[in-house]
């Protein structure tokens, strides 16, 4: 699938002196349901991804789709929020086993780059998507915003020693639970971080409490062949000897993440300057490596 850009804001209901349920009221019922693909939102700006399903639960991939946004039911509606299509597939030779072979495996991420809610506490979120007779709409979970302590934009990265190939013997098995694994274990975080751009990503494909670990893996692999070796790609698992029963490694600690996946995208000087959580695609992808190539230029 191709990605898709966002429809304009204009081609959706205003906002504007209209309750959250009149808003319901101009669409017809569905049996589509959104799906947020992470956990942490935050007062303010806030990069917002989710995905689609029918009744069957066939990922659908193509809907101009926005988001509204209200603290109550009587409160104002803030929106709409278009939603840009990022696709996940990437070419078949960085398609690893773990997801070509899980046919749930996601394919697609809707993102909101500016989902803008203004004050922490619980909001109500309303998906509107384009039909050939209007619109038709489903509520979206409610998100609870709050401050996190997962590391922001604009902080220093923590300098965690990530394990390398060299570290295992050659063993990526021991420390990578793609099939097969990935090369992206060449360089330590601690090494890197401070003298070069890093892509980090927080991932497990096998063990993924949702289906876009390994996908945003394969995401990382076929990016890293495209950019060289200006900017370091590492992927880190998420538990102690890759066993959920024995706790979230050091890494994840040091970056204090609730959820994965994670991705950071750190400059040369070790500033975080752009991080995503959940599902991203190739495009989300490749602009973050050139924020940090420009911030190291």
């Amino acid at each position: 699938m191709s990605e898709k850009d966002a429809a304009p804001a204009i081609d959706f209901p205003t906002a504007k002196n209209t309750s959250i349920e009149q808003l319901a009221a101009m669409a017809s019922p569905t049996d589509i349901q959104f799906a947020p693909s992470g956990k942490v939102v935050e007062p303010g700006n806030n990069r917002y991804g989710f995905a689609a399903f029918d009744s069957q639960g066939q990922q659908q991939t193509d809907l101009d789709v926005a988001l509204y946004a209200t603290s109550g039911p009587k409160s104002k509606v803030l929106g709409p929020f278009p939603a840009k299509v990022e696709s996940l597939e990437t070419e078949p030779s960085f398609r690893a086993q773990t997801t070509s072979q899980d046919p749930g495996a996601a394919r697609a991420v809707y993102v909101v780059p500016n989902l803008n809610l203004p004050k922490a506490g619980n909001w109500y979120l309303l998906a509107l998507a384009k039909s050939e007779t209007g619109f038709v709409g489903a509520q979206l979970p409610n998100v609870v915003v709050r401050k996190s302590k997962v590391v922001r934009p604009g902080e220093k990265a923590p300098a965690v020693s990530t394990p390398t190939a060299a570290d295992v013997g050659g063993n990526l098995e021991k420390i990578d639970t793609r099939i097969p694994p990935d090369s992206l274990h060449a360089a330590d975080f601690s090494s890197v971080v401070g003298e070069k751009p890093v892509i980090l990503l927080f991932s497990t494909p096998q063990l993924c409490e949702s289906r876009v670990c390994g996908p945003v893996v394969d995401v990382q692999a076929q990016v890293a062949e495209e950019t060289g070796d200006d900017v370091e790609f590492i992927h880190s698992e998420i538990y102690n000897d890759n066993d959920p029963n024995k706790g979230v490694n050091r890494q994840v600690q040091a970056f204090r993440l609730p959820t994965e996946p994670w991705l950071f995208a750190i400059d040369e000087d070790g500033i975080v300057r752009k991080r995503i959580e959940g599902a991203f695609g190739l495009g989300e992808l490749r602009e973050a490596v050139q924020s940090i190539r420009s911030e190291s230029q």
